[in-house]
């Protein structure tokens, strides 16, 4: 299925099977996938969300395995328990979404897991990723501004580039992640374990400052 340049409006896709669907330049206004099979699915520069709506797309429980989205407007779209191991957004709007839930994560056993996901050059301001798991996965370049990312883990993760609230530091677990060019403004480093995290040298001032650290070039 290839589809471009349609609108669905209020349109019911919810269960429906659409596996390596691909869609270019369409728009999805109150559009309903709940528990709909998107799988390896392809949405190139799709609107799923009407100019002045509050409300977004419905992917609830959608298996979004492998999905891709670039250059999309998925603003206040919700994906609660969706099914996202492997989904790729690139440059696309995600202002708003809701991912409470949502798996990132392919379990071998209860404690034994492995994340997959590609987010790069996203706006994710006030989404919602409260308690995700989103470890050893590309999450660079993206605007986390005022999102919730309360009891979220991104061990591991290219987190690079990023924009972050200064209330964000100790919401989540950033060891070992690549923080290279981030601003750290408000990352008190004496209540936030930053173990095995990668920055630049420029960076540092900002972490030893608080601490009444100079740092002085070579």
């Amino acid at each position: 299925m290839h589809i471009t340049n349609k609108t669905f409006t209020e349109h019911d896709f919810s269960e429906q099977d659409l596996q390596d669907a691909r869609f270019e330049n369409c728009q999805f206004y109150r559009c309903n996938f709940n528990r709909a099979n998107l799988s390896d699915a392809a949405f190139v520069e799709c609107q799923f969300i009407e100019r002045g709506d509050v409300d977004g797309c419905q992917f609830e429980y959608t298996k979004l395995k492998d999905a891709s989205f670039k250059h999309c407007d998925l603003s206040m779209a919700q994906f609660r328990g969706a099914q996202c191991f492997g989904i790729e957004l690139r440059d696309s709007q995600l202002k708003g979404a809701d991912f409470v839930l949502a798996s990132f994560a392919n379990y071998i056993t209860h404690n034994t897991f492995f994340c997959s996901a590609y987010i790069s050059r996203c706006n994710l301001s006030y989404a919602n990723f409260e308690n995700q798991r989103l470890e050893k996965c590309e999450l660079f370049e993206n605007k986390w501004n005022g999102a919730n990312l309360l009891g979220a883990t991104f061990k591991g993760s290219d987190l690079s580039r990023g924009e972050f609230s200064p209330e964000a530091w100790g919401q989540f677990d950033m060891t070992e992640c690549n923080l290279c060019h981030v601003d750290l403004t408000g990352l008190d480093i004496r209540r936030v374990s930053v173990a095995k995290v990668t920055i630049c040298d420029w960076q540092q001032e900002q972490l030893l400052e608080p601490l009444g650290v100079v740092v002085l070039p070579g």
